[in-house]
């Protein structure tokens, strides 16, 4: 009997006769069908992948562009053949996953580069939150040339999107890094965007402002208080949660 007939009349339960080839009488067991158990597992690929700040996984081609981008980061050349080949082509939210994984690595000037492209594409739409977040970065490693270059591209943006939470975050961040002026001045941007300053914007900005002994500008940003919210400046005793507001993916 073939090895594949005896396996499968195992399997369908029938007893199978096995005749020995020894010589002689040919002994004969009889063996019946025992209970077999499978179990198959697939393993799921997604676990290999790298994890974003905030859980969210890298596909492959992300994984890919991050580490070409990394690779070729030193070489102009070779810079520029991998955003041919990888990153342009890639769908909206993995070049927002590259971005933001970029700077989660302080990949500051290749966040940059993959940023500058972003603004490019006709599915781009600025959010404050994520200016706050790039901001954050590039200053906390020391690259207030590049800070200032996006502070000029969030001037220019023109169809931004306008996020309370997103503005106060980044007035924390500038006034954080004793850019005071540049802190005014996206308080003006906000206005002038139809974005309404909460409470929160005003206390950031007044007691932020007097903390870096600029009076005369926080006295400035109290009169725009009291059109808000009256004479009376009470709320600006309130504890103000230090929360950081990073850019969702949309």
């Amino acid at each position: 009997m073939s090895l594949c007939t005896l396996w499968s009349s195992l399997a369908s339960g029938r007893a199978v006769e096995l005749k020995g080839t020894g010589g002689g009488s040919g002994k004969v067991e009889r063996l019946h069908r025992a209970a077999f158990t499978f179990t198959v597992s697939m393993r799921d690929r997604s676990q290999n992948r790298k994890q974003l700040q905030r859980g969210r996984s890298l596909s492959i081609e992300a994984i890919q562009a991050v580490q070409s981008l990394k690779r070729a980061k030193r070489d102009e050349a070779s810079l520029e053949r991998v955003f041919e080949s990888k990153v342009r082509r890639l769908l909206k939210l993995d070049m927002m996953a590259v971005l933001q994984q970029l700077l989660y690595q302080n990949e500051c000037l290749l966040a940059l580069k993959v940023f500058e492209d972003v603004r490019k594409e006709y599915w781009h739409k600025p959010k404050v939150s994520l200016y706050a977040e790039m901001i954050r970065v590039f200053g906390s490693n020391g690259l207030f040339e590049q800070v200032q270059l996006l502070l000029c591209y969030l001037k220019k943006e023109p169809a931004l999107d306008v996020e309370t939470e997103g503005f106060n975050a980044l007035f924390r961040t500038l006034i954080g890094f004793d850019m005071t002026g540049p802190a005014t001045e996206c308080f003006h941007l906000m206005k002038t965007s139809g974005c309404e300053p909460n409470k929160s914007s005003f206390r950031i900005l007044i007691k932020g402002l007097e903390s870096k002994g600029e009076l005369d500008l926080s006295a400035t940003v109290k009169l725009d208080a009291k059109k808000y919210f009256g004479e009376s400046m009470e709320f600006l005793e309130e504890e103000e949660e230090d929360m950081t507001v990073g850019y969702k993916y949309k």
